[in-house]
């Protein structure tokens, strides 16, 4: 409980101030908030510390700048050398400009086939030689004699049977190209064409 003869709050005679006290209290309220930030504001001297921080900052901001462009080399979105690589690689990988093929024609030649029974059948076949060079056509067209008798020799011996279905015309094709290539040694005839084949 409180007494009503004892004061609550002691009264103490005010200090005065010292003069250079007085002085700084009258110049912090005429100075600006900024200038009193700047005076409270602990003084910092530059030296090694500072440099250290600066450094370590550009260090740490050319190791992430180097981390990003690495990754994205990596995958592939940005890769310099790319163009590069790529031109070469296309130039080793790109096949070798396809040869122009030179074409010999025969005349039409027509056998009757080898049959069993007493009905004849015929075959009617248009050729086309596939040659290397023009100069090849010319050594063929001198052998042609020899040409068409191994055609017309060979297809008088095939019967019916023989020409059905895509591995018969694959047979008849093999044979006529390993036949004309031994008659017309060193010409090398590279594929026999089929432009008409007709069984009756």
């Amino acid at each position: 409980m409180i007494r009503p003869d004892r004061p609550l709050l002691s009264h103490r005679p005010p200090l005065q101030p010292t003069p250079f006290q007085d002085r700084s209290m009258t110049d912090q309220a005429a100075a600006s908030p900024a200038e009193m930030e700047a005076a409270s504001a602990p003084e910092i001297a530059p030296g090694k510390g500072g440099m250290k921080k600066i450094i370590l900052i550009v260090v740490a901001a050319l190791l992430v700048i180097g981390a990003v462009m690495a990754g994205l080399v990596f995958s592939g979105i940005f890769n310099p050398f790319a163009k590069k690589d790529a031109a070469e690689q296309a130039a080793a990988e790109a096949p070798p400009p396809p040869k122009s093929a030179v074409f010999l024609d025969l005349p039409d030649i027509l056998v009757n086939l080898n049959s069993a029974n007493r009905r004849t059948n015929f075959l009617k076949v248009s050729i086309s030689l596939e040659v290397e060079s023009a100069a090849d056509v010319q050594k063929l067209q001198a052998l042609m004699p020899r040409i068409i008798d191994s055609f017309q020799i060979y297809l008088r011996e095939l019967r019916l049977e023989d020409l059905r279905g895509s591995a018969g015309m694959y047979r008849l094709r093999e044979d006529l190209l390993r036949r004309i290539n031994e008659a017309a040694r060193p010409v090398k005839v590279n594929d026999v064409l089929f432009k008409e084949l007709l069984v009756q």
